[in-house]
């Protein structure tokens, strides 16, 4: 293990005279820990944005204005969200009637199965790359123990080649070992805390696209009995 000068026990100059894995391990986890951090900041961002988009629309959806008029002014966007939802129901709903449908309980059926598969397509896009942060949060603490231990390892066999144990050949091979574990714990812990913060909030949002669905299924389901 390359020595490090005497006094210079620097991040940087840990990094730079540790051994090769540990130099692996510490640029593995420092490239996890930036993803991580991105999917953060865009996850955020993400659900901001959604709960705004989905207050917007359930002002308008409440308002009075008709269905079809909605609808209208929906069709051909890209929609997420509670938009999203309405416009797979009612498109469901038109193709339905302008076929001819007659059975009320399978175009309920359907409806119900159309709102099933919205809110299915919108959770996986809320929940995407979560996976990574509670992937990292697990493993991150055990790469990093990975790379302490081969350190502590190489630090012994110099240790046995110079047969001299002083704190001052000690130490300096043990801090380069300690700096993966510091690094691994740094990558963890934001991932840990995210991942539960952000599954909570995603959760919330799956629970209120439910809520819609449940409500405009009923809608819908007094409209079919009212053409009956």
């Amino acid at each position: 293990m390359p020595e490090i000068a005497s006094g210079d026990v620097s991040l940087i100059s840990l990094f730079w005279n540790s051994d090769i894995l540990t130099r692996v391990v510490v640029v593995g986890l420092l490239a996890a820990s930036i993803w991580t951090w991105s999917i953060i900041v865009d996850k955020t961002l993400l659900y901001r944005r959604v709960n705004a988009q989905m207050d917007r629309f359930e002002k308008v959806f409440w308002s009075g204005q008709s269905l079809e008029e909605l609808y209208r002014s929906l069709q051909g966007r890209n929609t997420t969200g509670m938009a999203a939802l309405f416009v797979s129901a009612m498109r469901e709903w038109k193709r339905s009637f302008e076929a001819g449908a007659r059975s009320a309980i399978g175009l309920q059926t359907r409806i119900d199965k159309v709102l099933d598969v919205a809110i299915s397509r919108e959770t996986e896009r809320l929940e995407r790359r979560l996976l990574f942060l509670a992937s990292t949060g697990s493993a991150a603490p055990f790469v990093g123990l990975l790379g302490t231990v081969w350190g502590i390892m190489v630090s012994f066999q110099a240790i046995a080649a110079t047969s001299n144990s002083s704190l001052a050949i000690v130490a300096p091979g043990i801090a380069q070992a300690l700096l993966a574990t510091a690094i691994g714990l740094f990558a963890a812990i934001p991932s840990v805390i995210a991942f539960n913060k952000l599954s909570n909030s995603a959760g919330k949002i799956g629970g209120r696209l439910e809520a819609f669905a449940d409500e405009f299924s009923a809608i819908l389901s007094r409209q079919v009995d009212e053409r009956s």
